[in-house]
Protein backbone atom coordinates (compact mmCIF):
# COMPACT_ATOMS: atom_id res chain seq x y z
CA UNK A 1 0.00 0.00 0.00
CA UNK A 2 1.29 3.56 -0.60
CA UNK A 3 0.41 7.00 0.93
CA UNK A 4 -0.89 9.17 -1.87
CA UNK A 5 -1.82 8.21 -4.94
CA UNK A 6 -0.96 11.29 -7.78
CA UNK A 7 -3.66 10.48 -10.77
CA UNK A 8 -2.49 11.98 -13.79
CA UNK A 9 1.35 13.42 -14.66
CA UNK A 10 0.24 16.76 -15.79
CA UNK A 11 0.71 20.23 -14.51
CA UNK A 12 -1.28 19.42 -11.50
CA UNK A 13 -0.02 15.72 -10.76
CA UNK A 14 3.92 16.98 -11.24
CA UNK A 15 2.90 19.91 -8.97
CA UNK A 16 1.10 17.79 -6.07
CA UNK A 17 4.10 15.20 -6.84
CA UNK A 18 6.55 17.71 -6.04
CA UNK A 19 4.76 19.81 -2.95
CA UNK A 20 4.68 15.45 -1.71
CA UNK A 21 8.48 15.33 -2.12
CA UNK A 22 8.70 18.97 -0.41
CA UNK A 23 6.15 18.66 2.41
CA UNK A 24 5.48 15.15 3.09
CA UNK A 25 8.98 13.79 2.84
CA UNK A 26 8.33 10.64 4.59
CA UNK A 27 5.05 9.51 2.11
CA UNK A 28 5.15 6.65 -0.63
CA UNK A 29 3.30 7.80 -3.47
CA UNK A 30 2.86 7.01 -6.88
CA UNK A 31 1.94 8.70 -10.52
CA UNK A 32 -0.67 7.54 -12.60
CA UNK A 33 -0.36 8.65 -16.28
CA UNK A 34 -2.79 7.01 -18.26
CA UNK A 35 -0.78 8.62 -21.53
CA UNK A 36 2.85 7.56 -22.74
CA UNK A 37 4.13 11.07 -21.87
CA UNK A 38 3.70 13.74 -19.29
CA UNK A 39 2.51 16.83 -19.70
CA UNK A 40 -1.74 16.30 -20.00
CA UNK A 41 -2.99 18.86 -22.42
CA UNK A 42 0.40 20.40 -23.44
CA UNK A 43 1.17 17.13 -24.94
CA UNK A 44 -2.16 16.24 -26.11
CA UNK A 45 -2.17 19.13 -28.42
CA UNK A 46 0.28 19.26 -31.37
CA UNK A 47 -1.98 21.85 -33.58
CA UNK A 48 0.10 25.01 -34.79
CA UNK A 49 0.75 27.68 -32.78
CA UNK A 50 -0.25 25.78 -29.11
CA UNK A 51 0.45 27.76 -25.99
CA UNK A 52 -0.52 29.09 -23.04
CA UNK A 53 -3.50 31.40 -22.36
CA UNK A 54 -2.17 32.78 -19.16
CA UNK A 55 1.03 34.46 -18.43
CA UNK A 56 3.54 32.09 -17.27
CA UNK A 57 4.43 34.04 -14.20
CA UNK A 58 1.30 32.59 -12.52
CA UNK A 59 1.20 29.52 -14.96
CA UNK A 60 4.22 28.53 -13.61
CA UNK A 61 4.58 26.68 -10.57
CA UNK A 62 5.17 28.91 -7.16
CA UNK A 63 7.99 27.08 -6.37
CA UNK A 64 9.94 27.15 -9.40
CA UNK A 65 10.24 30.54 -11.43
CA UNK A 66 9.54 30.59 -14.88
CA UNK A 67 12.92 31.54 -16.23
CA UNK A 68 12.38 32.21 -19.97
CA UNK A 69 11.58 35.65 -21.31
CA UNK A 70 8.10 34.81 -23.16
CA UNK A 71 4.64 35.89 -21.83
CA UNK A 72 2.76 33.27 -23.20
CA UNK A 73 4.64 30.26 -24.02
CA UNK A 74 4.23 27.51 -26.55
CA UNK A 75 3.73 24.03 -26.07
CA UNK A 76 7.19 22.72 -26.32
CA UNK A 77 8.67 25.09 -23.62
CA UNK A 78 6.05 24.32 -20.94
CA UNK A 79 6.83 20.74 -21.01
CA UNK A 80 10.44 21.52 -21.04
CA UNK A 81 9.50 23.45 -17.82
CA UNK A 82 7.65 20.36 -16.46
CA UNK A 83 10.21 17.72 -16.95
CA UNK A 84 13.14 20.21 -15.58
CA UNK A 85 10.20 20.31 -12.78
CA UNK A 86 10.54 16.14 -12.59
CA UNK A 87 14.13 15.78 -12.51
CA UNK A 88 14.46 19.00 -9.96
CA UNK A 89 12.50 16.40 -7.39
CA UNK A 90 13.34 13.30 -9.10
CA UNK A 91 9.96 12.28 -10.14
CA UNK A 92 10.14 10.06 -13.02
CA UNK A 93 10.50 6.70 -11.70
CA UNK A 94 7.62 7.15 -9.62
CA UNK A 95 5.25 7.72 -12.81
CA UNK A 96 3.65 4.96 -14.11
CA UNK A 97 2.45 5.16 -17.78
CA UNK A 98 0.25 3.90 -20.05
CA UNK A 99 -1.93 3.29 -16.87
CA UNK A 100 -5.73 4.22 -16.58
CA UNK A 101 -7.90 4.79 -14.00
CA UNK A 102 -11.28 3.13 -14.28
CA UNK A 103 -12.37 3.31 -10.57
CA UNK A 104 -11.90 3.65 -7.05
CA UNK A 105 -13.09 2.19 -4.02
CA UNK A 106 -13.18 3.49 -0.88
CA UNK A 107 -13.02 0.89 2.50
CA UNK A 108 -13.33 2.77 5.97
CA UNK A 109 -12.05 -0.76 7.93
CA UNK A 110 -8.85 -0.58 6.10
CA UNK A 111 -8.97 3.38 5.43
CA UNK A 112 -8.06 2.63 2.29
CA UNK A 113 -8.83 3.01 -1.89
CA UNK A 114 -8.59 0.52 -4.24
CA UNK A 115 -7.95 2.06 -7.85
CA UNK A 116 -8.47 -0.22 -10.61
CA UNK A 117 -6.18 0.41 -13.32
CA UNK A 118 -5.78 -0.62 -16.61
CA UNK A 119 -2.27 -1.44 -18.51
CA UNK A 120 -0.51 -3.04 -21.26
CA UNK A 121 -0.32 -6.09 -19.44
CA UNK A 122 -3.80 -6.07 -18.15
CA UNK A 123 -6.09 -5.00 -15.10
CA UNK A 124 -4.19 -4.35 -11.85
CA UNK A 125 -5.13 -3.04 -8.76
CA UNK A 126 -3.33 -0.64 -5.63
CA UNK A 127 -4.26 0.42 -2.54
CA UNK A 128 -3.19 4.13 -1.57
CA UNK A 129 -4.44 5.85 2.25
CA UNK A 130 -5.24 9.10 0.00
CA UNK A 131 -5.96 9.84 -3.66
CA UNK A 132 -4.62 13.39 -5.61
CA UNK A 133 -6.96 13.48 -8.71
CA UNK A 134 -5.01 16.11 -11.34
CA UNK A 135 -6.38 14.59 -14.60
CA UNK A 136 -8.20 18.15 -15.69
CA UNK A 137 -11.83 18.71 -16.60
CA UNK A 138 -12.26 17.27 -20.06
CA UNK A 139 -12.32 14.16 -22.11
CA UNK A 140 -8.83 13.45 -23.41
CA UNK A 141 -10.31 10.57 -26.22
CA UNK A 142 -12.17 13.36 -28.14
CA UNK A 143 -13.40 17.14 -28.22
CA UNK A 144 -16.81 18.51 -28.62
CA UNK A 145 -18.04 18.20 -31.98
CA UNK A 146 -21.77 20.02 -33.24
CA UNK A 147 -23.46 17.75 -35.34
CA UNK A 148 -23.60 20.15 -38.41
CA UNK A 149 -26.51 18.99 -41.30
CA UNK A 150 -24.57 17.74 -43.91
CA UNK A 151 -21.27 17.34 -42.07
CA UNK A 152 -20.82 13.67 -44.25
CA UNK A 153 -20.83 15.30 -47.68
CA UNK A 154 -17.78 17.63 -47.12
CA UNK A 155 -14.72 16.01 -49.20
CA UNK A 156 -12.13 18.37 -47.92
CA UNK A 157 -10.13 17.68 -44.73
CA UNK A 158 -12.13 17.69 -41.14
CA UNK A 159 -9.61 17.90 -38.32
CA UNK A 160 -10.98 18.45 -34.56
CA UNK A 161 -7.99 20.10 -32.63
CA UNK A 162 -7.50 17.69 -30.17
CA UNK A 163 -6.85 15.19 -33.02
CA UNK A 164 -4.49 17.75 -35.20
CA UNK A 165 -2.55 15.25 -37.66
CA UNK A 166 1.33 16.29 -37.17
CA UNK A 167 1.91 15.40 -40.81
CA UNK A 168 -0.81 17.62 -41.86
CA UNK A 169 -0.35 20.12 -45.20
CA UNK A 170 -1.89 23.46 -44.93
CA UNK A 171 0.07 25.23 -47.14
CA UNK A 172 -1.27 27.39 -49.96
CA UNK A 173 -4.36 25.89 -48.71
CA UNK A 174 -7.64 27.85 -47.44
CA UNK A 175 -8.95 26.97 -44.28
CA UNK A 176 -11.81 27.47 -42.36
CA UNK A 177 -11.51 27.37 -38.54
CA UNK A 178 -15.18 27.35 -36.90
CA UNK A 179 -14.56 28.55 -33.48
CA UNK A 180 -13.59 31.54 -31.78
CA UNK A 181 -12.04 30.90 -28.39
CA UNK A 182 -8.33 30.42 -27.16
CA UNK A 183 -7.75 27.60 -29.61
CA UNK A 184 -9.68 29.13 -32.75
CA UNK A 185 -7.06 32.31 -31.34
CA UNK A 186 -4.05 30.37 -31.58
CA UNK A 187 -4.83 28.26 -34.88
CA UNK A 188 -5.80 31.16 -36.93
CA UNK A 189 -2.49 33.14 -36.96
CA UNK A 190 -0.58 30.29 -36.67
CA UNK A 191 -1.94 28.76 -39.52
CA UNK A 192 -2.42 31.65 -42.09
CA UNK A 193 1.56 32.06 -41.80
CA UNK A 194 1.61 29.54 -44.56
CA UNK A 195 -2.00 29.16 -46.17
CA UNK A 196 -3.25 30.11 -48.83
CA UNK A 197 -6.50 32.50 -46.52
CA UNK A 198 -7.59 31.21 -43.38
CA UNK A 199 -11.69 32.06 -42.61
CA UNK A 200 -12.37 32.21 -39.27
CA UNK A 201 -16.07 31.41 -38.62
CA UNK A 202 -17.73 32.22 -35.29
CA UNK A 203 -21.42 32.48 -34.25
CA UNK A 204 -20.23 35.01 -31.82
CA UNK A 205 -17.84 37.48 -30.93
CA UNK A 206 -15.11 36.95 -28.29
CA UNK A 207 -13.23 39.30 -26.24
CA UNK A 208 -9.50 39.46 -26.92
CA UNK A 209 -6.57 41.71 -25.44
CA UNK A 210 -3.07 41.65 -27.17
CA UNK A 211 0.09 40.92 -24.84
CA UNK A 212 2.94 41.78 -25.62
CA UNK A 213 5.42 38.69 -26.24
CA UNK A 214 7.74 39.74 -23.38
CA UNK A 215 7.28 40.80 -20.13
CA UNK A 216 9.06 43.96 -19.85
CA UNK A 217 8.71 44.67 -16.12
CA UNK A 218 9.49 41.30 -15.19
CA UNK A 219 12.75 41.34 -17.73
CA UNK A 220 14.03 44.13 -15.99
CA UNK A 221 13.34 42.76 -12.62
CA UNK A 222 15.47 39.89 -13.79
CA UNK A 223 18.39 42.15 -14.72
CA UNK A 224 18.23 43.61 -10.81
CA UNK A 225 17.59 41.23 -8.86
CA UNK A 226 17.96 36.95 -8.19
CA UNK A 227 15.26 35.37 -10.53
CA UNK A 228 13.03 33.65 -7.53
CA UNK A 229 12.61 36.96 -6.00
CA UNK A 230 11.98 38.25 -9.58
CA UNK A 231 9.21 35.77 -9.99
CA UNK A 232 7.61 36.63 -7.24
CA UNK A 233 6.95 39.81 -7.45
CA UNK A 234 6.01 39.69 -10.45
CA UNK A 235 3.88 36.47 -10.11
CA UNK A 236 2.08 38.48 -6.87
CA UNK A 237 1.26 41.52 -9.18
CA UNK A 238 0.11 39.64 -12.21
CA UNK A 239 -2.40 37.82 -10.08
CA UNK A 240 -3.21 41.63 -8.61
CA UNK A 241 -4.33 42.67 -11.57
CA UNK A 242 -5.94 39.34 -12.97
CA UNK A 243 -8.20 40.01 -9.89
CA UNK A 244 -8.39 43.83 -10.48
CA UNK A 245 -9.89 43.16 -14.01
CA UNK A 246 -12.20 40.74 -13.06
CA UNK A 247 -13.72 42.44 -10.25
CA UNK A 248 -14.31 45.72 -11.96
CA UNK A 249 -15.62 43.39 -14.44
CA UNK A 250 -18.45 42.46 -12.67
CA UNK A 251 -18.57 45.54 -10.64
CA UNK A 252 -18.16 48.02 -13.71
CA UNK A 253 -19.10 45.53 -16.74
CA UNK A 254 -20.07 48.42 -19.23
CA UNK A 255 -16.72 50.24 -18.79
CA UNK A 256 -14.65 47.14 -19.00
CA UNK A 257 -16.18 46.49 -21.91
CA UNK A 258 -15.55 49.59 -23.43
CA UNK A 259 -11.41 49.64 -22.16
CA UNK A 260 -11.30 46.05 -23.94
CA UNK A 261 -12.83 47.44 -27.14
CA UNK A 262 -11.03 50.50 -27.28
CA UNK A 263 -7.83 48.46 -27.46
CA UNK A 264 -8.99 46.55 -30.44
CA UNK A 265 -9.70 49.47 -32.18
CA UNK A 266 -6.29 50.66 -31.88
CA UNK A 267 -5.50 47.36 -34.23
CA UNK A 268 -9.29 47.30 -36.08
CA UNK A 269 -11.41 49.55 -38.27
CA UNK A 270 -14.33 50.44 -36.37
CA UNK A 271 -16.55 48.71 -38.54
CA UNK A 272 -14.68 45.69 -38.27
CA UNK A 273 -14.83 45.69 -34.50
CA UNK A 274 -18.38 46.57 -34.29
CA UNK A 275 -19.53 43.56 -36.35
CA UNK A 276 -17.15 40.35 -35.47
CA UNK A 277 -15.09 41.55 -31.69
CA UNK A 278 -18.02 42.71 -29.78
CA UNK A 279 -19.67 40.18 -27.80
CA UNK A 280 -23.26 40.08 -26.21
CA UNK A 281 -21.97 39.44 -23.03
CA UNK A 282 -20.02 41.16 -20.31
CA UNK A 283 -16.27 40.57 -20.00
CA UNK A 284 -15.24 37.70 -17.41
CA UNK A 285 -18.55 36.03 -18.51
CA UNK A 286 -16.61 34.26 -20.21
CA UNK A 287 -12.97 33.75 -20.80
CA UNK A 288 -11.09 36.69 -22.06
CA UNK A 289 -8.62 35.12 -24.44
CA UNK A 290 -5.30 36.55 -24.63
CA UNK A 291 -3.15 36.98 -27.79
CA UNK A 292 0.65 38.00 -28.33
CA UNK A 293 1.46 40.99 -30.35
CA UNK A 294 -2.30 40.85 -30.78
CA UNK A 295 -1.25 37.99 -33.90
CA UNK A 296 -4.74 37.66 -35.21
CA UNK A 297 -5.25 41.18 -35.22
CA UNK A 298 -2.18 41.41 -37.76
CA UNK A 299 -3.16 38.37 -39.55
CA UNK A 300 -6.52 40.06 -40.28
CA UNK A 301 -4.92 43.53 -41.31
CA UNK A 302 -2.10 41.49 -43.91
CA UNK A 303 -5.41 39.99 -45.47
CA UNK A 304 -4.05 36.40 -44.57
CA UNK A 305 -7.53 35.91 -42.26
CA UNK A 306 -10.78 37.04 -42.05
CA UNK A 307 -13.58 36.61 -39.80
CA UNK A 308 -16.73 35.59 -40.70
CA UNK A 309 -19.52 36.25 -37.98
CA UNK A 310 -23.07 33.91 -38.19
CA UNK A 311 -24.85 30.72 -37.71
CA UNK A 312 -23.61 27.97 -40.03
CA UNK A 313 -26.33 26.21 -42.09
CA UNK A 314 -24.86 23.17 -43.68
CA UNK A 315 -21.93 21.71 -44.99
CA UNK A 316 -21.41 21.09 -48.65
CA UNK A 317 -18.93 19.11 -50.45
CA UNK A 318 -16.80 21.83 -50.91
CA UNK A 319 -17.09 24.03 -47.53
CA UNK A 320 -19.78 25.90 -45.07
CA UNK A 321 -22.74 27.05 -46.07
CA UNK A 322 -24.06 30.39 -43.74
CA UNK A 323 -27.86 30.78 -43.00
CA UNK A 324 -26.95 34.31 -44.59
CA UNK A 325 -26.42 32.75 -48.00
CA UNK A 326 -22.70 33.11 -48.07
CA UNK A 327 -20.59 30.30 -48.88
CA UNK A 328 -16.79 29.56 -47.96
CA UNK A 329 -14.75 27.14 -49.72
CA UNK A 330 -12.58 25.69 -47.99
CA UNK A 331 -9.42 22.92 -48.64
CA UNK A 332 -9.55 22.40 -44.63
CA UNK A 333 -12.18 22.48 -42.00
CA UNK A 334 -10.88 22.64 -38.18
CA UNK A 335 -13.58 22.52 -36.05
CA UNK A 336 -12.55 24.10 -32.98
CA UNK A 337 -15.98 23.93 -31.25
CA UNK A 338 -14.34 23.07 -27.65
CA UNK A 339 -13.61 20.78 -25.06
CA UNK A 340 -16.29 17.53 -23.73
CA UNK A 341 -15.77 17.99 -20.36
CA UNK A 342 -15.78 15.25 -17.62
CA UNK A 343 -15.02 15.02 -13.83
CA UNK A 344 -13.13 13.39 -12.00
CA UNK A 345 -11.19 11.74 -14.99
CA UNK A 346 -14.34 9.35 -15.74
CA UNK A 347 -13.60 7.33 -12.83
CA UNK A 348 -15.99 5.30 -11.22
CA UNK A 349 -16.23 6.45 -7.34
CA UNK A 350 -17.06 3.71 -4.64
CA UNK A 351 -17.61 4.45 -0.81
CA UNK A 352 -18.00 1.34 1.02
CA UNK A 353 -19.61 -0.68 -1.81
CA UNK A 354 -22.21 2.50 -2.20
CA UNK A 355 -21.82 4.02 -5.46
CA UNK A 356 -21.10 8.06 -5.36
CA UNK A 357 -22.56 10.33 -8.02
CA UNK A 358 -20.37 13.47 -8.01
CA UNK A 359 -23.47 15.97 -9.16
CA UNK A 360 -25.01 15.10 -5.64
CA UNK A 361 -22.00 16.57 -3.31
CA UNK A 362 -20.83 19.43 -2.25
CA UNK A 363 -17.83 20.61 -2.78
CA UNK A 364 -15.35 22.14 0.05
CA UNK A 365 -13.21 24.35 -0.80
CA UNK A 366 -13.60 23.32 -4.31
CA UNK A 367 -11.72 20.69 -4.18
CA UNK A 368 -13.36 17.64 -1.62
CA UNK A 369 -16.56 16.54 -1.72
CA UNK A 370 -18.87 15.41 1.21
CA UNK A 371 -19.05 11.79 1.66
CA UNK A 372 -15.69 10.92 -0.48
CA UNK A 373 -13.32 10.26 1.77
CA UNK A 374 -9.31 10.87 2.12
CA UNK A 375 -9.99 12.45 -1.89
CA UNK A 376 -8.75 16.02 -2.92
CA UNK A 377 -9.41 16.97 -6.88
CA UNK A 378 -7.40 19.96 -8.51
CA UNK A 379 -9.47 21.97 -10.46
CA UNK A 380 -7.97 25.26 -11.30
CA UNK A 381 -9.12 28.98 -11.99
CA UNK A 382 -11.67 29.58 -14.58
CA UNK A 383 -10.37 33.59 -14.39
CA UNK A 384 -6.80 33.14 -13.82
CA UNK A 385 -4.23 30.79 -14.84
CA UNK A 386 -4.94 27.08 -13.83
CA UNK A 387 -1.52 26.56 -11.86
CA UNK A 388 -2.20 29.32 -9.00
CA UNK A 389 -5.13 27.13 -7.87
CA UNK A 390 -3.79 23.97 -8.50
CA UNK A 391 -0.81 25.23 -6.40
CA UNK A 392 -2.80 26.04 -3.25
CA UNK A 393 -4.91 22.76 -3.79
CA UNK A 394 -1.47 20.82 -3.37
CA UNK A 395 -0.30 22.82 -0.34
CA UNK A 396 -3.82 21.45 1.59
CA UNK A 397 -3.46 18.27 0.47
CA UNK A 398 0.12 18.11 2.12
CA UNK A 399 -0.88 20.23 5.65
CA UNK A 400 -3.79 17.67 5.53
CA UNK A 401 -2.01 15.11 5.78
CA UNK A 402 0.32 15.97 7.85
CA UNK A 403 -2.39 16.86 10.52
CA UNK A 404 -3.92 13.78 10.05
CA UNK A 405 -0.43 12.10 10.84
CA UNK A 406 0.11 14.28 13.88
CA UNK A 407 -3.39 13.53 15.59
CA UNK A 408 -3.68 10.14 14.50
CA UNK A 409 -6.29 10.88 12.31
CA UNK A 410 -7.40 8.18 9.24
CA UNK A 411 -10.64 9.34 7.80
CA UNK A 412 -11.06 13.12 6.74
CA UNK A 413 -13.84 14.12 4.89
CA UNK A 414 -16.25 17.10 4.21
CA UNK A 415 -19.57 15.95 5.40
CA UNK A 416 -22.04 19.12 6.72
CA UNK A 417 -25.06 19.62 7.23
CA UNK A 418 -25.41 22.58 4.73
CA UNK A 419 -28.08 24.20 2.61
CA UNK A 420 -27.31 23.75 -0.87
CA UNK A 421 -27.78 26.61 -3.70
CA UNK A 422 -28.85 27.06 -6.97
CA UNK A 423 -25.88 27.90 -8.55
CA UNK A 424 -24.21 26.18 -10.64
CA UNK A 425 -19.99 25.24 -9.38
CA UNK A 426 -18.65 27.81 -11.71
CA UNK A 427 -20.75 30.52 -10.66
CA UNK A 428 -22.38 31.66 -13.63
CA UNK A 429 -19.69 31.43 -16.52
CA UNK A 430 -21.22 31.10 -19.80
CA UNK A 431 -19.10 29.29 -21.87
CA UNK A 432 -20.72 26.68 -23.79
CA UNK A 433 -18.43 23.97 -22.90
CA UNK A 434 -18.67 25.04 -19.37
CA UNK A 435 -22.09 24.98 -19.61
CA UNK A 436 -22.89 21.82 -21.72
CA UNK A 437 -21.56 19.95 -18.92
CA UNK A 438 -22.40 21.50 -15.13
CA UNK A 439 -24.97 18.74 -14.96
CA UNK A 440 -22.04 16.72 -14.14
CA UNK A 441 -20.09 18.58 -11.42
CA UNK A 442 -21.16 18.83 -7.45
CA UNK A 443 -23.35 21.56 -6.47
CA UNK A 444 -22.20 24.18 -3.46
CA UNK A 445 -23.32 26.22 -0.73
CA UNK A 446 -24.34 29.69 0.80
CA UNK A 447 -20.91 30.50 1.78
CA UNK A 448 -17.03 29.49 2.32
CA UNK A 449 -16.04 26.82 2.62
CA UNK A 450 -18.92 25.54 0.77
CA UNK A 451 -18.16 27.55 -2.35
CA UNK A 452 -15.69 27.59 -5.41
CA UNK A 453 -14.08 31.14 -4.92
CA UNK A 454 -12.86 32.12 -8.36
CA UNK A 455 -10.78 34.61 -5.94
CA UNK A 456 -7.09 33.63 -5.30
CA UNK A 457 -6.22 35.79 -2.61
CA UNK A 458 -9.20 34.34 -0.64
CA UNK A 459 -8.56 31.17 -1.41
CA UNK A 460 -4.98 31.90 -0.50
CA UNK A 461 -5.94 32.92 3.35
CA UNK A 462 -8.41 30.39 3.98
CA UNK A 463 -5.31 27.47 2.97
CA UNK A 464 -2.71 29.43 4.76
CA UNK A 465 -3.96 30.39 7.65
CA UNK A 466 -7.46 28.83 8.66
CA UNK A 467 -6.98 25.86 10.75
CA UNK A 468 -7.49 21.83 8.92
CA UNK A 469 -10.27 21.37 11.84
CA UNK A 470 -12.38 24.07 10.94
CA UNK A 471 -16.11 22.03 11.86
CA UNK A 472 -16.91 21.19 8.24
CA UNK A 473 -13.83 18.51 7.67
CA UNK A 474 -15.09 15.62 9.96
CA UNK A 475 -11.78 13.96 11.12
CA UNK A 476 -11.68 10.76 12.57
CA UNK A 477 -9.99 7.45 13.35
Amino acid sequence: MIDVAVIGAGISGIGAASYLTMKCPNKSFQIIESRKNIGGTWDLFKYPGIRSDSDMYTMGYSFKPWKEDKTLADGSSILRYLDETIDEYHLRDKISFNTKLTSLHWNSNEACWTLDLVTPEGEKQIKAKFVFMGTGYYNYDQGYLPDFKGSDSYKGIKIHPQHWPEDLDYENKTVAVIGSGATAATVVPAVAEKANHVYMIQRSPTYYFPVPEVNAFGAFLKKILPHSLAYKIVRTRNVWLQQTLFKHSKKNPERVKNLLLDEVRKHLPDEYVDKHFTPTYNPWDQRICALPEGDLFNAINEKRASVITGHIDSFSETGIKMESGEEIQADIIVTATGLQMQFLGGADVKVDNREINMPNTVAYKGMMYTGVPNLINSFGYINASWTLRSDLTCEFMCKLINYMDENNITHSLPDPDIKVTEDDWLNGFSSGYLMRSMHLFPKQGEKSPWRNNQNYFQDLFDIKFKKIDDGALVLRN
